[in-house]
This record gives structure tokens, C-alpha cells and sequence, in this order.
């Protein structure tokens, strides 16, 4: 042991990464991955949009391609335009210039980058650092972005496992009681891990409850367009927020293109902040701030994916295409949804109530499995999926669908049998 490491102790792999691997190392040839969170076609193969394959043609063979250093702020076409693709293109607070937005990696990163920026400046009542309140449950990767920059975290109430619907009651006395001017993480649609989504007169209630006790809303918008199929229904709880302008405090958005762009490994995303005053010198000041934290971290931001995505939003023809791949996209996903739970209740039967899975959206579902049915799922059946329960529905296809339904029922019939 190195005297000068001598704390250092190795950690467990990173859950999803370390389901990955063991679903690479089984050789089972009809083994499903129901983790990861990647789109699917019906083949089970990665699918490239064919909004980005044309986009990549278009770009690469443009007289201005080039792989130069981009600015600290990143590659302005880009960010110009996933403003719009976030809050609309007829968006007051773009026209009132009060939106500051800087490129970052993906969203991962933006919200890094979020975090850093609003620990040092998001001034509370307290003059304290701000608490950050995650909902139970939440992505994993949430609690150790903000923990890792030395913010308190804490819950708030979100899924109600008995009914499979949100705790709203919760949800609003965690807010009511909370800290004046913590920072709620709110998904923007999508919900991950349950894919349960507040309705609209329930963010209503949330967005009231926020702005009462001068809260500030930081919203994650990784899926926009993937859950309906449609850029404005996806965007409907950010822009109520912004557009209302009831919140007093600041607002941020962390936005990613990884899921509905498909450009996973590229890392395309944006951080969005905005104001409640229209106040050129503090856009000024909150840009500067924000160039120097992205210079300290990675220097600028990568270029070939943010050219790609504006090149996408930059050309009518390629941005039809893009909204016409988002419907192919949750269309499928949302066939799958119906097939599992038709699967679940009528032909087999499976003790349960499985609605749950097509009143939820987007890329997973929160199944209600149990980390020991989902154990038995992978140990007896080859099927993997977060032991949490939660499933990657993009995973589904024509060809599996059935093979994990019967699984399901198997492992569900199990567990029931056991408690008799």
C-alpha cells in the first residue's frame, strides 16, 4: 500500500456500467439488456437518426467545415437554436434577451457546470450554500454530480409505489418546508428513472409552491421530444415556468441532445440561464462567469456534435426530418409500452395491476420489480435491467417482447408463491 494514497479504497463499479458489463460477459444468445439508457431499433441495433446521417453530409462537405478550437462559450448557431428548441421560438424571454446559454458536455455537464456556477453566486437567504433536493427516486448520477461539488443533497418525495402515481402532497410539503431558496431538480419530462411526469395542473401546484417560497427550479431536460413525440408538449413544464414568470428567483436549464439526437457519444448539450430581470450587465457578468468555469474544466467545448445538431436546426428540411425521427422513436417505444402490459394482463395474467406501463413515457419504466425479481430475471432468464426495477423500454422489440413478458410473470409468480 502507497504511503501516499493510503486512503484510497476501490470503489464498486458504476451500477449501470458494471450491469453492462456483465450482460457483455453472458453468453447467452437470447439475453435482453433492458439497462441501458440507448435508443433501440425493432433489430435491437443502435439507430442513427436519419436527420444526423444527412446532417453529417451536409456539414462535412460545407466549404466552412474545419475542425478548429470553438469559443469558450461554444458554437453559437448551436446554442442560438436549442434555446428555441427548449423554450419556443416565440419565447418572451428570448426575445427580451434575458437567456444566457453556454454549451457544455451534454447533460451531464451542463448540470456540473449548473452546480459549480450556482454554489458560488445562487445567493440565499441564509448565506449559505443553497441545498439541492433530488426526488426519490432520481437519476443515480444526480446525487454524485452535486455531492461531488460539495452541495448538500436531500429528497423530495416524487413516486408513490403503492398507487404507481406521483406524491403530489409530498412533493409540495417537502417544498413548502424546505430551505428558502434551495434548488429543486425538476425533470422536464421523462421522468428517470419512473417515467412518471407531473400533468399539467400538477405543475401548476409545483410551480406555485416554488415560487411562494422563492425556490429555485433547475430543470433537466435530457428527453424533449423523445416521451410524446412532440418538441412543444415536451417543453410544456419549462416554458410554463419561464413564461409565467411567477418564479422571482433565477432559472436554469441543463439540456442534453444525447437521447433525442441519438448523438450519445458526441456529448451535445446546453446550460440555459435565466433571469427574472431584464439586466444586460448581469447576463454579462453570468456569462463571464460561466466562460471561466468551462475554461478551468475542459477549455471549450467539443465541436462536431454541436455542428451537427445546428445544422439539423438550421435547415427546414432536416429539422422535418428530426421531428418526423422523434415520432419514429416514441412511437415504438410507446408500441412496446402497450405490448408488455397486454402481454402482462391478458395473456398471461401476471398478478398485478401493470397500467403503469403505458401511463408512463419515454425511454424507461419503472416496472415495480423487485431488486429480487430482478436478480432472478437475470440470473435464470438472461434479462437485465436496473435493480431498482427500472427498464429501459427502448430495449423491447418484436422479438424479445414476448420472451420478457413470460419472464416477468415467471419471476413475479416466484415471489408471490414465496410469500404464502
Amino acid at each position: 500500500m502507497s504511503k501516499y494514497f493510503s486512503s484510497i479504497k476501490e470503489l464498486p463499479p458504476d451500477p449501470l456500467f458494471g450491469l453492462k458489463a456483465r450482460y457483455t460477459a453472458d453468453d447467452r444468445s437470447d439475453k435482453v439488456d433492458l439497462g441501458i439508457g440507448a435508443y433501440r431499433d425493432n433489430n435491437g441495433k443502435p439507430w442513427i437518426l436519419p436527420a444526423v446521417r444527412k446532417a453529417e453530409v451536409k456539414l462535412v462537405n460545407s466549404e466552412e467545415y474545419n475542425h478548429e478550437y470553438l469559443s469558450i462559450s461554444g458554437y453559437q448557431p448551436f446554442l442560438t437554436e436549442s434555446a428555441k428548441v427548449i423554450l419556443g421560438n416565440n419565447s418572451a424571454a428570448i426575445k427580451e434577451s434575458r437567456v444566457t446559454s453556454q454549451q457544455s458536455l451534454s447533460g451531464t455537464g451542463a448540470l456540473h457546470l449548473a452546480g459549480a456556477f450556482l454554489k458560488e453566486f445562487f445567493t440565499t437567504e441564509s448565506k449559505k450554500a443553497p441545498t439541492v433536493y433530488l426526488s426519490n427516486p432520481t437519476w443515480a448520477n444526480h446525487n454524485q454530480i452535486f455531492t461531488s461539488l460539495g452541495l448538500q443533497v436531500e429528497k423530495y418525495p416524487y413516486w408513490d409505489n403503492d398507487t404507481k402515481s406521483l406524491n403530489l402532497k409530498g412533493f409540495l410539503s417537502t417544498i413548502q418546508e424546505a430551505p428558502k431558496n434551495s434548488i429543486f431538480v425538476l425533470h422536464a419530462c421523462a421522468h428517470n428513472p419512473t417515467g412518471l411526469d407531473a400533468t399539467k395542473e400538477q405543475w401548476e401546484e409545483i410551480l406555485e409552491a416554488l415560487a411562494k417560497n422563492e425556490h429555485l427550479a433547475l430543470y433537466d431536460s435530457a428527453y424533449q421530444g423523445f416521451a410524446s413525440g412532440n418538441l412543444d408538449n415536451d417543453g410544456f413544464a419549462v416554458r410554463l415556468a419561464v413564461d409565467s414568470k411567477k418564479l422571482k428567483t433565477p432559472i436554469v436549464i441543463c439540456q442534453s441532445f444525447a437521447k433525442n439526437c441519438g448523438m450519445y457519444g458526441e456529448r451535445v448539450g446546453a446550460i440555459h440561464v435565466i433571469p427574472a430581470e431584464n439586466d444586460k450587465s448581469l447576463n454579462n457578468a453570468i456569462k463571464s462567469q460561466l466562460n471561466k468555469l468551462t475554461r478551468s474544466e475542459i477549455s471549450n467545448p467539443p465541436a462536431y456534435g454541436a455542428k451537427v445538431v445546428a445544422t439539423i436546426l438550421t435547415d427546414s428540411e432536416l429539422r422535418q426530418q428530426w421531428e418526423d425521427d422523434l415520432v419514429t422513436m416514441s412511437s415504438r417505444i410507446n408500441k412496446m409500452r402497450t405490448r408488455l402490459r397486454d402481454l402482462l394482463t391478458n395473456q398471461y395474467s401476471t398478478p398485478g395491476n401493470w397500467d403503469h406501463i403505458v401511463s408512463q413515457s419515454g425511454m424507461f419504466s419503472f416496472t415495480g420489480l423487485t431488486p429480487d425479481m430482478v436478480s432472478r430475471l437475470e440470473k435464470n432468464h438472461g434479462i437485465y435491467l436496473v435493480s431498482s426495477g427500472r427498464a429501459s423500454v427502448a430495449g423491447l422489440n418484436d422479438g424479445n417482447v414476448e420472451q420478457v413478458a413470460k419472464a416477468i410473470d415467471e419471476v413475479v409468480r416466484f415471489y408471490s408463491k414465496s410469500k404464502l
